[in-house]
């Protein structure tokens, strides 16, 4: 099968970092996917809440293999490419390997990278020191970071649903509350949606704090209540964690922390479209692997007409995804460091960002779910990995916002702040003259509608739209 590394050189040209990529490629070959499938296999890892003396100390007893599995990406430098040099694109693409082989283990890198890059921009310089410096470590023992927003009522609705108080205790704030869906509960910080005591209702109310794992005296800082058994995406450990007064650190200003919070969550949205591009080659790949050795009715399943015109139509829509992720992945890594208030540029960043997130997510689902058809009896058997696929893919769509909550952003966007012509104006360099202005035209007259007709009417135009700007953008990765 092609590599991811070959696919990436395919669409990019030169690579910068090829060696190291190379090289974090092979250890996935040789060791990670092995790895993988023992994470995968081991299912739900275990919380040991009491040591045998009665004291908490919520353990998570984890599959063996798997902090060497998560700790490779920080190694060749998820993290510290960003941190120390900017580095988006190698970042992105060592994510881009990680997710041809194991989605879930780009989870950790993910919410780590959305915890290191607020730490590093808007935390103080002691605050930089005591916890992002251990972060960078290359040998195997870098902390690992988290991002924990949603409480029991949903995450979309952060406004009506954060319930948690941030209290001022000096240099510090005091949390208590409980967050529901809590990704990479094994980290050592996180960075925490909560309101803090004063602050008026709704999301304008809100703020981003870092929590750290352990107080200063070594005790717990929070508690897990539960494990969550998911299905798929393993190789990330999800749980509840209850705040009981809990330290953390304002991070930026309280005032524009609802702003705060969208950055984190939008990095993690391009890390998402990224990975669903990874998961929708690798099931191209493996239907193709198979399908070139299957023989029915006299000959190769990858050589009938209706097989192969499927496989045309995947390699189509794989080129669509990834103009589309990457070209959200090199905005990102212009715009990252502005603060509010953004420019029109960080806009437009926003509006591909949710474009992007949502088609590509729904495409890797689709893909997956083909890549079982192709395989007939043998995609739904636990023993040959296939169903695994589309068990990683089903999380992509809900992740970081749901489908409908990245239509309905990339439509404020576009309401608020006239993104779509942003958008228009930055794919004349690809698009036909006519297409631009069929779209501004179309896009205009989809605005005078009543409000409440545009958001029912959304699959209409976000669709269509995300998958025609990915065409468009195509002239540049060629």
């Amino acid at each position: 099968m092609r590599t991811p590394v070959a696919y990436l050189a395919e669409r990019l040209g030169e690579l910068p970092q090829a060696s190291a990529l190379e090289q974090y490629q092979a250890w996935w070959q040789t060791i990670g996917s092995a790895l993988s499938e023992t994470v995968d296999r081991a299912g739900t890892p275990w919380l040991r809440q009491h040591d045998r003396f009665g004291n908490r100390v919520d353990e998570l007893l984890l599959p063996a293999g798997y902090t060497a599995l998560v700790q490779e990406g920080y190694k060749h430098g998820v993290i510290w490419r960003v941190i120390e040099h900017s580095d988006w694109a190698t970042s992105f693409a060592l994510g881009y390997i990680t997710s041809y082989y194991d989605p879930g283990v780009y989870c950790p890198h993910t919410v780590s990278l959305s915890t290191a890059v607020p730490l590093q921009k808007y935390g103080t310089p002691a605050l930089r020191e005591r916890y992002l410096s251990p972060m960078l470590r290359r040998d195997g023992t870098a902390w690992q970071g988290a991002t924990w927003m949603t409480e029991i009522g949903g995450g979309s609705d952060l406004g009506a649903n954060v319930h948690t108080r941030a209290v001022p205790n000096g240099e510090s704030y005091r949390l208590t509350g409980e967050k529901y869906f809590c990704s990479n509960l094994n980290a050592e910080l996180a960075v925490v949606a909560a309101r803090p005591e004063g602050a008026p209702a709704g999301v304008r109310g809100l703020a981003l704090f870092l929590v750290p794992r352990v107080r200063p005296d070594g005790s717990l800082n929070y508690f897990i209540r539960r494990v969550k058994d998911k299905i798929g995406t393993r190789a990330v450990i999800t749980g509840e964690v209850e705040l009981r007064e809990s330290i953390g650190y304002l991070l930026g200003s309280a005032e524009v922390g609802i702003y705060l919070i969208l950055e984190v969550l939008n990095i993690s949205r391009v890390a998402n479209s990224v990975g669903s591009v990874a998961l929708l080659q690798r099931a191209i790949d493996e239907a193709r692997a198979f399908a070139q050795q299957r023989v029915a009715f006299g000959k190769p399943l990858a050589e009938q007409p209706l097989m192969r015109a499927q496989f045309e139509r995947w390699e189509r829509t794989l080129r669509v995804a990834f103009a589309l992720a990457w070209e959200t992945m090199r905005l990102l890594s212009e715009v990252w460091a502005q603060t509010p208030p953004y420019s029109a540029r960080y806009h437009l960043f926003r509006l591909l960002t949710h474009l992007a997130k949502y088609w590509t997510a729904e495409q890797a689902v689709q893909a997956t779910k083909w890549c079982m058809e192709v395989h007939g009896g043998a995609g739904v058997l636990a023993e040959y990995g296939i169903e695994r696929l589309l068990r990683e893919a089903m999380v992509l769509p809900i992740w970081e916002g749901g489908s409908h909550r990245q239509m309905l952003d990339a439509l404020e966007v576009i309401q608020r702040r006239n993104a779509h012509l942003l958008l228009l104006e930055h794919l004349q360099p690809f698009a036909e003259p006519a297409a631009i202005q069929a779209w501004r035209e179309r896009i205009d007259a989809y605005l005078q509608q009543p409000l409440e007709v545009q958001e029912a009417d959304l699959e209409s135009l976000i669709p269509p739209l995300a998958e025609w700007v990915g065409t468009v953008l195509q002239a540049a990765y060629q």
